[in-house]
């Protein structure tokens, strides 16, 4: 069971909300960020928490919902810190409502429906040499840095373009996994495929870049999705829902 709090923000034209969520193993302070959106189905918040390295991780997403029974407004969440997803709604009692308070309680949302898992963050940016790549992955509970280096060995088709490499506390390189240069079969834009051991076990992400990445250095690191519905999730964003 969930529990927590949100306040509407007047601080910051991005921060839109900033509250809490609990329950019995953490208590994660959270903001709702304005996003821009692509469709009528793309959220209109990205919400966002700081993990332990101090890093601003994407947690999940918000929508902003009308009751069918009671046309009074409210927050539709979907948040995953690492321990699998969960929804939630962002609600105001009556007396928040008379008074025009900026105050809202997060109660649990109860489905039978299943939600993809996605509490995944993180860049790759390409070197000015060698063909390399650099990059982070995080989420509540790991923070990864790690270099894309090419694969001299590469001879077959399915053999990987890149090999996925971190550092040992001593500087010594450590293959942690590998990366593949692919392209969407929708609309011939080029990503990467990832294949990453983290602590948590192994874990495939895609490195893509949106309308304003194109062309550029940066590549956007987000949950794996299957290549025919990847141009939607790159054009909305690290959404959570596809």
């Amino acid at each position: 069971m969930f529990a927590g709090t949100l306040t509407k923000s007047t601080d910051t034209e991005t921060t839109a909300f900033t509250g809490t969520i609990h329950n019995k193993k953490f208590d994660i302070a959270i903001q709702l960020e304005t996003r821009s959106k692509m469709s009528e189905r793309s959220p209109d918040y990205d919400v966002t928490a700081v993990n332990t390295s101090g890093r601003k991780v994407r947690i999940g997403s918000a929508w902003n919902e009308v009751g069918t029974n009671t046309g009074n407004a409210y927050l539709s969440m979907q948040i995953d810190v690492g321990l699998g997803p969960f929804r939630v709604n962002a609600v105001q009692n009556e007396d928040a409502r008379k008074s025009k308070s900026g105050a809202f309680e997060i109660i649990p949302f109860v489905s039978t429906g299943t939600m993809k898992s996605g509490s995944i963050s993180g860049e790759l940016t390409a070197m000015d040499a060698d063909n390399a790549f650099a990059g982070y992955v995080v989420n509540m509970m790991f923070d990864l840095d790690f270099m894309l280096i090419e694969n001299d060995y590469k001879v077959e088709q399915t053999h990987p373009d890149y090999r996925i490499e971190v550092s040992s506390p001593k500087g010594k390189p450590i293959r942690v996994g590998s990366a593949w240069m692919t392209k969407s079969v929708r609309s011939g834009n080029e990503y990467l495929s990832l294949l990453i051991n983290t602590p948590d076990g192994d874990l495939r992400v895609n490195a893509v870049q949106n309308e304003d990445q194109r062309g550029g250095d940066t590549f956007s690191i987000i949950p794996f999705v299957d290549s025919d519905t990847l141009d939607d999730r790159a054009n909305d964003g690290l959404a959570l829902v596809g």
